[in-house]
């Protein structure tokens, strides 16, 4: 099946930490990287006092079921060195499940399609450039993106 994920930094060396975690993608048996966007400079969101943010999206084909691709983003966000202290708090490395192709999933570990997706234009912009026509939510991720604010988001 086809799933998209964000990934997204804004500690240290966020460009390549953004390559370690696609690259690790890459190295888990069952899971394909597709598609990868450019990176984009974005503004924080949520906790705003705070670094901004390098992000991206990537397509993966995958033979995983979806809460096994989460508990593969998981390990590799800990391999990383991702400590989770605070919600929206600065992170080395975060992979969201965005979406995974025909999975509706809501339970106390995962909700598919990610709940907050079509409200971030941070997960939209490199979203939109891979995967436009992608219905999340019964939208179209360009549209979804056309009616957001994208101030201060702008190609790394």
């Amino acid at each position: 099946m086809k799933a998209y994920l964000g990934i997204g930094s804004n500690v240290g060396d966020m460009a390549a930490m953004l390559e370690r975690a696609v690259t690790g993608l890459a190295a888990t048996p069952g899971v394909s990287v597709l598609k990868r966007s450019a990176d984009y400079r974005t503004p924080p969101w949520g906790k705003t006092d705070q670094p901004w943010f390098l992000n991206g999206a990537v397509a993966v084909e995958t033979e995983l079921e979806p809460h096994g691709l989460l508990d593969t983003c998981l390990r590799i966000e800990h391999e990383l060195g991702r400590v989770r202290e605070e919600r929206w708090g600065p992170r080395v490395i975060d992979i969201d499940v965005l979406a995974y192709e025909g999975a509706a999933v809501n339970d106390a570990r995962l909700v598919l399609p990610h709940r907050f997706v079509r409200e971030r234009a941070f997960v939209l912009v490199p979203l939109a450039e891979i995967a436009p026509d992608l219905v999340i939510g019964g939208e179209r991720v360009a549209d979804a993106l056309a009616k957001l604010d994208r101030t201060g988001i702008a190609r790394a």
